[in-house]
């Protein structure tokens, strides 16, 4: 599918033709993002603790030149409806960034899924981290046997015909996402993939960290090997063009708090000093038989 026949996205709030059963044309609304949440009683239950805690230190350390916290959205496991044809069709990244759009969903609301027809914005950055069941379809095309997480696998079949498009169809061809990266935590690999002509191509790694530099967002990403959130691990984390890890909300605080210990401390010292120097004048002065409050 080259550019020019991506599916194209009607403007939000218009009216969408379908045929019905009986071949007449029907005419209904587009539905929104209250129509269309992320949770439904058939999908699968909440993710393990890894896609829990990955996706925050993501969110937390991104810093972007251009776009602030209320002008991009970053979200985890969260519903993306992609095609207006098949309103119910979606996927659900591990982690994706938007930007150019408000953080809150018209601009007052938490977002419950992500509805690109709403938004006119396809995600910049999608984030798959490779799990047992999902390591085939994370990679689609580009999947390699030494991408295999277990052993054994359940036997593959076809899917049937009116089956949504696999993951990596959607994130190249519907969405148009730029940049599409698996990280597979057991082996501590990164694999970047980027949109060229409405396919992916992947793409080699730096040799240091940052392994992946965006210029259009002027961002790097790399592995960090360090404690989050009470967890020892190799996590993905952002990075400048140096490789400098940027910090959590959190370390900020402790770093302003240092600092500010730091500042208290040096000027503790500074006084205790010139207290010092000014009691040994002092103690010189009397040596040489002059008072030193007539000085």
């Amino acid at each position: 599918m080259t550019q020019s026949s991506r599916p194209s996205i009607p403007e939000a709030g218009s009216n969408f033709l379908s045929v019905g059963a009986e071949g007449n044309v029907l005419q209904t609304s587009l539905p929104t993002m209250y129509d269309l949440p992320s949770e439904f009683p058939e999908e699968p239950g909440l993710p393990d603790e890894y896609h829990d805690l990955q996706p925050q230190l993501l969110s937390r350390t991104l810093r972007l030149k251009d776009f602030g916290p209320k002008e991009r959205f970053a979200a985890s496991d969260l519903n993306v409806y992609y095609d207006v044809k098949h309103p119910l069709w979606h996927k659900r990244p591990d982690w994706f960034l938007v930007v150019g759009v408000p953080r809150l969903y018209e601009g007052k609301d938490l977002r419950q899924s992500y509805v690109v027809w709403q938004e006119r914005k396809s995600p910049s950055i999608v984030i798959e981290f490779l799990s047992p069941s999902t390591e085939q379809e994370d990679l689609g095309r580009f999947y390699q046997p030494q991408d295999q997480l277990t052993e054994s696998r359940a036997i593959e079949t076809l899917p049937p015909a009116d089956a949504p498009p696999d993951k990596v169809t959607v994130y190249e061809r519907y969405l148009g996402v730029a940049y599409y990266l698996v990280y597979n935590r057991y082996a501590q690999k990164l694999r970047y993939f980027k949109l060229h002509q409405d396919q992916f191509e992947e793409q080699p790694l730096r040799s240091s960290n940052p392994l992946v530099w965006f210029d259009d967002l002027e961002i790097g990403l790399g592995i960090w090997q360090g404690e989050f959130e009470g967890v020892e691990g190799a996590w993905l984390r952002w990075c400048d063009a140096v490789g400098q890890w940027l910090l959590t909300d959190t370390e900020q605080e402790r770093q302003a708090k240092e600092q500010e210990r730091q500042a208290k401390e040096q000027e503790r010292q500074a006084k205790e000093a010139a207290q010092q120097r000014a009691a040994r004048l002092e103690q010189r002065l009397r040596e040489l038989g002059i008072n030193p409050e007539e000085v």
